[in-house]
């Protein structure tokens, strides 16, 4: 009987011993340990701005240490910040990235450093390096504004077009989108197309010239409210402001516009915000769990904001209420 009661209470010891170290991992875990860097393009801009900030404060909130970063859409700086998020012994990376072609290789280094990528907002053309690539529905996003815009000039007249950075992916998409619904309209004409790189300046002096090649121009679809906000101060400084215009992001500067009298009458909201905070949420599972339980690929669906939901959307932009 008492070697039977030695040779228990021996199991119950080897038992809680071997509990010991999972214990311990548990309890080691601390988030002020960790580094979190994001990194988007220029701030300058209301979208990247909004996700870098909600992406941040949501790792501050859970007690992650941050760095927030920008690449300016340069693939040769987003690889040095990359390459100095490793330096620093990052334990995440969420990024907007440079480019779905230029992008791959600044992947891959923290890939092979094996610190996790979250992708927002764009993705890459490979699969398997990233642990999560989050993007706008970018497709259902354009047909969406499209199907409106058609109906708000009356499914005729002549329209232009701005596309954004070619080297992006989602120019291409969102390009596509818009003409698998307006290229079925008999009475829509598309007289130009310009790409003005996602940028407000450039969708200014590109509709300027525009403007003038084709002076009888019913409405414009703009590839993100960056360049609709160009656009849109180019028809009215040359005293179009009934030319109707629509762009994608839901930036508050075009949703204003969209409340208000402006020519930008719609914009498909991507949910920017919501997006960073997805990445930061896995971040996190990852690195407590090792796990996310996640696809690489998901989708957000875009909100179509119009004049009649355009009081629904979030202060900042970039999000419902």
């Amino acid at each position: 009987m008492k070697k039977l009661f030695s040779r228990q209470l021996l199991s119950l010891a080897m038992l809680s011993a071997s509990m010991l170290p999972l214990a311990a991992t548990a309890a080691e875990f601390k988030t002020s340990d960790h580094l979190i860097v994001v990194i988007t393009p220029s701030h300058s801009n209301a979208f990247y701005k909004a996700e870098s900030d909600t992406a941040v404060a949501a790792a501050k909130k859970l007690g992650y240490r941050t760095n927030a970063l920008v690449h300016q859409d340069d693939p040769d700086i987003q690889l040095r910040l990359v390459q100095t998020a490793i330096g620093d012994n990052a334990s995440a990376i969420i990024l907007d990235n440079a480019g779905s072609d230029a992008s791959i290789a600044a992947v891959k280094r923290a890939q092979e450093a094996k610190i996790p990528v979250f992708l927002i907002d764009r993705e890459v053309n490979a699969n398997g390096i990233a642990t999560a690539q989050i993007v706008s529905n970018n497709s259902q996003c354009a047909t969406s504004v499209a199907e409106y815009f058609a109906e708000q000039v009356g499914f005729k007249g002549e329209y232009v077009e701005l596309i954004g950075r070619t080297s992006d992916v989602n120019a291409h998409v969102r390009s596509e989108g818009f003409h698998r619904v307006l290229d079925q309209i008999p009475d829509l004409k598309m007289v130009s197309q310009q790409s003005a790189n996602w940028d407000q300046t450039q969708g200014y002096n590109v509709m300027q010239s525009i403007i003038q090649a084709h002076p009888n121009i019913v409405g414009v679809l703009a590839g993100n409210d960056t360049m609709a906000l160009g656009a849109a101060a180019a028809l009215k400084n040359a005293g179009k402001g009934e030319v109707k215009v629509v762009g994608i992001d839901g930036n508050p500067d075009v949703v204003r516009q969209i409340a208000g009298d402006g020519p930008i009458i719609a914009t498909g909201l991507q949910q920017a915000t919501q997006m960073a905070a997805m990445a930061m949420e896995q971040a996190d599972q990852l690195l407590r769990t090792g796990k996310t339980d996640k696809p690489e690929k998901q989708s957000v669906d875009c909100v179509m904001v119009s004049r009649d939901n355009s009081k629904q959307v979030r202060e900042g932009g970039f999000g419902m209420r």
